[in-house]
Formats: C-alpha cells, structure tokens, sequence
C-alpha cells in the first residue's frame, strides 16, 4: 500500500524492511488523548467523536471491538471502508461509485488524513480517531485508542468494565508486550519477510510464544490469571484471523488454531462473550487479506460456538 508525500498519494509501495529483510512497523503519528476532563484539549463528550476503521484489520478491530464491549456505539459514530485496499490505499467507495460514508462522503481516508494535515507524509492507517469539533484527527495507535475507550467515556458507556485495571497494569503491560511482538505483529513479520532467514526467525519466534501461552492457558482461564483483561481482547484480534488468513497467506503453518487444544478453547471462550460475535465478519476478515490474490478462498469453516469448557479453570 503506499502513502502521502507532502499530501498527495503515492501508490509506491513503502513498507519497510531491515538490512536483515525483516519487516519492521511504522509508528503511529497521530498520538493525542481524549480524557474525560478536557484536560488534555480533547474532551470526552458524547456525538463529538467519530471512528474511521476497517472491520477485517486487526488493529483497527481491536477498537470496534472495544466500543462495542463498552457500549459506546451511540456515544461515537463509526464509519466502515471496503474490505480490501484500493489503488489509493482504504476507500468507501461502493460497487456504484457513491461513498459509503455516511458521515463526510470522502471516498478514500488518505482524504481524511489531509484535511487533518494539507501537507501530510506517511502512511495512511486504520484506526483513526477523528472530533468533529476541532475538525482534525485525535489519534490513530489502536493501542492507545482502546485505552480511551475503556475509561473516558465512562460517563456514557459501561463504567463497570474496566479491561486495564491500575492493579494488574504491570501484568497487562509485560504481556502485551510479549504478544505484540511475535504474534500480533508476529504473523506479519512472517508474511512480509523479506528473506527465508527474517520468515523463518519469526516463524520460530511466533510458535514458540503460542506453545508458552498454551501452556499457561492449560493453567489458567486468561492471559493474567482469572481476569478479563485488554490483554486478551489484543490477542483474540489475531486468533480470530488465524486460520482464515496467517496460517496460509502468511506461511504460518505449522499449525491451525484449532489443533491447539487450550489457545483454541480460549479463543472461543472469548468469541462467545456477549457483544464479541456480531463484531466478527468474517467476509471482511478474508476481503482484506485475499482479494489480491485474486480468489477469496470458501474456507476454512469454524464453529465458534462449541462448548469451550472453561469457566472451570
């Protein structure tokens, strides 16, 4: 996918790898906050903020998910692009040329960057977190996104929910870190490899943390101990796209999902959370990593919502 350069496209694709042909994400530049006093210049008010994602991103995910799981679907509006990049990166561009967005009629969020920023170079990324009143974007690091969403608005949302509790922060933080690295980013660092050494020390690296965290989820019923956490909402961003895309897309195929008997109890334990599976289309999980190719592959089919068997644990 490209980029803008002084605020015009380039369809160039930039990505960027090490000396070694390892592939090596950029940072998010977008980094401002919301807080629930106004302290930070962006107040937490409902109507004022609007969400930009792609349902089939992972990262973009992570944020529908947590306004849905925060019951914040009325406090911030939303809108969807198309499953796959066009030739000018994520578009809202139906099949009849008209925008699918609803709220500013913008066919491509690189536009959305720019009215932000007229001069804007970098990446055009989902998530992004947009005010409406300042007329510019807040913030586009999912991960700090979501933080927003668990606690600021929760004057208007699910107050009692807290998925980054002050207690378990150093625990939440230290596995985060963890599965960042060499899954979540893992399975990227697999498909965007630029050398059979760089696939192969992250394919090394990917498994082994998922037989760790097998091993700990035979133990216990979450990521830190018996508690829902934001931990586990970033890791399932990935489990649920697995077996539909990394394990044959992106050559991570020593094994499925599925054949892990504790990761995939797991994964459906969380699935089958109230409000989790009707953020999950799985449609858009293939369009985003398949349609280049050209076939949208039928397969695999996965039933989500067999028993998992551990509220036990």
């Amino acid at each position: 996918m490209g980029q803008l350069i002084d605020g015009v496209w380039s369809s160039e694709d930039l990505r960027i790898r090490s000396a070694d042909g390892s592939f090596v994400r950029s940072e998010s530049p977008w980094r401002r906050w919301i807080t629930a006093d106004g302290s930070s210049g962006f107040k937490a008010e409902p109507g004022r903020y609007h969400l930009y994602v792609n349902v089939g991103c992972p990262w973009a995910y992570r944020t529908v998910l947590f306004r849905r799981l925060k019951e914040l679907d009325e406090v911030i509006s939303m809108s969807c692009t198309n499953p796959a990049a066009g030739p000018e990166g994520w578009t809202f561009r139906g099949e009849d040329g008209r925008s699918l967005d609803d709220f500013t009629g913008l066919d491509q969020v690189h536009q959305v960057y720019t009215c932000a920023d007229p001069k804007f170079t970098g990446r055009v990324t989902v998530p992004v977190l947009w005010d409406k009143q300042r007329q510019t974007i807040v913030n586009n690091e999912s991960s700090e996104i979501i933080r927003m969403l668990n606690r600021e608005f929760d004057a208007w949302g699910r107050a009692d929910l807290d998925y980054y509790p002050e207690a378990l922060r150093s625990e939440i933080d230290a596995i985060n870190e963890t599965v960042y690295a060499h899954v979540n980013n893992g399975v990227y660092r697999c498909g965007f490899a630029g050398t059979q050494e760089a696939y192969e020390a992250a394919y090394e690296a990917l498994f082994a943390t998922l037989d760790e965290l097998e091993e700990l989820l035979g133990r216990q019923r979450f990521l830190v101990g018996n508690t829902l956490t934001e931990a586990d909402w970033r890791f399932l961003s990935t489990l649920l796209r697995f077996d539909l895309a990394y394990y044959g897309l992106f050559r991570c195929n020593r094994q499925r999902l599925v054949d892990f008997e504790h990761l995939w109890a797991y994964a459906r334990d969380l699935y089958q959370y109230p409000g989790v599976a009707e953020t999950v289309d799985v449609d858009a999980f293939k369009g985003i990593y398949w349609s280049r190719s050209g076939l949208v592959p039928k397969g695999p089919e996965i039933d989500w919502w067999l028993p998992h068997g551990r509220a036990s644990l």
